[in-house]
């Protein structure tokens, strides 16, 4: 089910995901599909859970051997390339999971893969954490600003933005500030 149902996701976008639209595309009634599918949710998080586990597993081969630089880019280059093969997916993995969900998803592996691709840095603890949180969002935020043509309307193409972003990214973690004490408190 997980299967067909990211396939049909990638076809028509993870919004068209429903057990009707998937129950169609079996040619089984929807009674018939949720004795295997828990419901909508159900669908959708197996879906999720499928994306976070294929982009683990290219984010893991990629990354093997390759440290600083050469890592980030791998790892930027495995998000860019599964949004732009899977669309869908690429939704879903975004998809909010419930925490026990979350446990036993490959999130946390996908997680400890761009801790990985940042701990060429030399950054540890907090920072590290700041780090990955900075790697992640500005892939996440590039790939799906891209998806969505936010870039089709001017030049350079995008693939020259794409390697200026991953340029700034390994001299922002080159260049890491020291830590600062109290930095994540709200002013006085």
């Amino acid at each position: 089910m997980a299967q067909a149902g990211a396939e049909l996701a990638d076809e028509q976008g993870f919004d068209a995901l429903t057990p009707s639209a998937l129950a169609r595309r079996l040619g089984v009634t929807v009674p018939a599909l949720y004795a295997h599918v828990p419901g909508a949710r159900g669908l959708r998080v197996r879906v999720a859970l499928l994306a976070l586990e294929e982009l683990a597993e290219r984010s893991g081969a990629a990354l093997a051997g390759r440290s600083g630089a050469d890592a980030l880019r791998a790892l930027g280059d495995v998000h860019r390339d599964y949004a732009r093969e899977h669309p869908g997916r690429w939704v879903a993995a975004a998809l909010r999971l419930d925490p026990e969900e979350a446990a036993s998803s490959a999130g946390p592996r996908l997680a400890g893969l761009m801790r990985a691709a940042v701990r060429g840095y030399a950054l540890t603890g907090e920072e590290e954490v700041h780090a990955v949180r900075l790697v992640g969002s500005t892939l996440r935020g590039f790939v799906d600003l891209e998806a969505a043509g936010g870039f089709d309307h001017s030049d350079p193409p995008p693939a020259a933005s794409w390697d200026r972003a991953l340029a700034a990214l390994d001299a922002a973690l080159s260049g890491w500030p020291a830590t600062r004490t109290h930095d994540h408190e709200a002013p006085r």
